[in-house]
């Protein structure tokens, strides 16, 4: 719930503070409180911060609110509702503007709103439905909830959480539950609501990249992806499993009575006031059926270039070749390294109104500014090679394509880089050179690939050393040794040695480590003649590529992350082995 937007609504903000102490709501001391800290929090509402400050509840505020502007408070509730009404506005206004149409009464459309000093939203609704408008002021999560409950609607709210781990509530539910209707009506029940929404909640809030629900031996095991490692989050009955995967299942809009075949779909929540995508995919297990829910948070993640860990030498180089006019650009590493962020971050860089930016993705994770993106649709046989053949009668200038996964998708890729289009895509390889050797082997020409290959980007994420908790630390000698004889030459070993900010593991976060492969006529050369890729590499190596593991030890030089993480993502086994017997 905010308070009015601006000082100038007449006496709205004034009437305030004094309406919450005239009613009890808050003492007089609470209100100078509140008003000192207003004024050292640069701008904030008065409304917002006695939420914020737990001096006051929503309810309470949206009341006084209600009241200094002179227009009914309402406490929602479905039954205020008309449905057909809520129809009169689109619905992506609705979730945007946060208001939601009750009823209409000889042209008059009663209208809940959480901000009633808006009159510019209140001409607009007018203009929208041809209705005069009456608003009434209602708290900010209670049109949530009502937006909701819309018939199809797709977006949760999932503010309203249980208050710790062990899920309280969901004891009541405590019968295996095996009839399908059963399991609908358990899954639609209040305790397995607020589990499944704490699930959601806990890892969104820890940072979780996966959700993992998985059926065990005695209870249901829910595990976190953080940083690229998985925590338990908590256990809860096995009894469960069905009910919190039917759950799950109803708002992905899936056939919550398959449960032989996997099923993917997608959810959208809504957290702390804005939107959250969740890729659901539910898998048959030999206990039952495991969960695992993608949570694509933008607020988590940053699509700039420069806020990616890329060393300064290999951005340079990187941001020179994605302007050249055509040719294909290939970024490179296992499921999870960040691929798909490192090409939405370099579209996010390149586009703009004179340039017909488009991509072909499965499935499209971020929405992008002035980018025109294309979902494929397999089970209709939309196909990446399919799609790119069709993108290219759509004129564009640059096309980022999600995968190359066949023979098909790689020939067209590259003919489309050598008719004049700038292409994006990626490749599951070890290193940049492997990259090569993949596309040569899946039947494309090396003739063809020397022309039209430009540079290989290949990458992985390490986790960060935790600021909080950082120190120096002294190796054993034998290991400072292994690392010389590596070539390396670090001064100052740094770790993390655990506190509350990263769950005691030392880390927190993680960085990009890169190596950058950029094609000129010699390495063309070597590529047209079918070269092994060790020769490749030496000869990219001598001509100043970065490796992998080069990228990584300038971050251990650096204190960003510690040995371990690199050897873990770029150590072959003679290094991890002689690394492991020097310590």
């Amino acid at each position: 719930m905010t308070a009015p937007s601006s000082n100038a609504a007449g006496t709205g903000l004034a009437k305030l503070g004094d309406l919450l102490v005239q009613r009890g709501y808050l003492s007089e001391d609470g209100l100078k409180n509140a008003l000192t800290a207003q004024k050292k929090s640069q701008g904030k509402l008065l409304g917002e911060l006695l939420i914020e400050l737990a001096a006051c509840s929503e309810d309470q505020v949206a009341e006084c609110i209600a009241d200094s502007y002179g227009v009914p408070y309402a406490k929602l509730e479905l039954r205020y509702c008309d449905q057909k009404t809520a129809e009169l506005l689109p619905r992506e206004f609705i979730e945007n503007n946060l208001v939601m149409p009750l009823f209409a009464v000889r042209g008059m459309l009663t209208l809940a709103v959480s901000e009633p000093s808006n009159l510019f939203l209140i001409e607009e609704v007018e203009k929208l439905t041809k209705l005069r408008v009456q608003t009434v002021v209602a708290t900010a999560k209670d049109i949530r909830r009502m937006i909701t409950a819309l018939p199809n609607s797709k977006c949760f709210v999932i503010d309203d959480i249980i208050e710790d781990s062990q899920g309280g509530d969901v004891t009541l539910i405590e019968d295996a539950v095996e009839d399908i209707s059963d399991i609908e009506e358990v899954a639609g029940q209040s305790p397995v609501i607020r589990l499944v929404n704490f699930i959601i909640y806990s890892a969104v809030k820890d940072g979780a990249s996966d959700i993992h629900i998985e059926p065990a031996e005695k209870c249901v095991r829910v595990r976190n992806r953080i940083d690229g490692r998985l925590y338990k989050s908590l256990e809860v009955p096995l009894t469960l499993l069905n009910a919190v995967t039917s759950r799950i299942k109803i708002m992905a809009s899936l056939d919550i009575s398959e449960r032989r075949l996997p099923q993917d779909g997608r959810i959208h929540v809504m957290l702390d006031g804005r939107k959250i995508d969740l890729r659901c995919s539910t898998f048959p297990m030999n206990r039952g059926e495991k969960t695992v829910i993608r949570v694509l948070d933008t607020r988590s993640v940053s699509l700039v270039l420069e806020d990616l860990g890329f060393s300064e030498d290999i951005l340079n180089g990187l941001q020179k070749m994605i302007r050249v006019p055509n040719g294909i650009n290939l970024v490179t590493g296992p499921t999870g390294s960040g691929k798909s962020t490192t090409l939405y971050a370099v579209l996010n860089s390149i586009s703009s109104m004179e340039n017909n930016v488009c991509t072909v993705e499965d499935p499209i994770e971020y929405n992008l500014p002035l980018i025109n993106q294309f979902q494929i649709q397999e089970r209709v046989g939309l196909t990446f090679s399919k799609a790119l053949r069709t993108l290219l009668r759509q004129d564009p200038d640059v096309i980022m394509v999600g995968e190359v996964r066949d023979e098909e998708t790689a020939r067209t890729a590259i003919q489309a880089a050598l008719t004049g289009h700038l292409v994006f895509s990626t490749l599951h390889t070890n290193d940049a050179c492997a990259a090569i050797t993949r596309l040569l082997n899946m039947g494309v020409e090396t003739y063809l690939l020397g022309a039209a290959l430009n540079m290989v980007l290949a990458q992985r994420l390490v986790r960060k050393i935790c600021p909080k908790c950082k120190s120096v630390y002294e190796p054993p000698r034998t290991t400072r040794k292994a690392i010389e004889r590596m070539g390396f030459d670090v001064k100052e070993y740094f770790r993390g040695v655990g506190c509350k900010n990263c769950r005691n593991t030392g880390y927190s976060g993680r960085i990009g480590v890169h190596e950058l492969l950029v094609l000129d006529d010699e390495i063309r050369d070597l590529v047209v003649s079918s070269a092994p890729s060790t020769t490749i590499s030496q000869t990219a190596v001598r001509k100043g590529m970065i490796t992998l593991k080069h990228d990584g030890f300038r971050k251990v030089r650096e204190g960003i992350t510690t040995i371990e993480e690199i050897l873990h993502i770029a150590g072959d086994v003679r290094d991890t082995a002689e690394l492991t017997a020097a310590t």
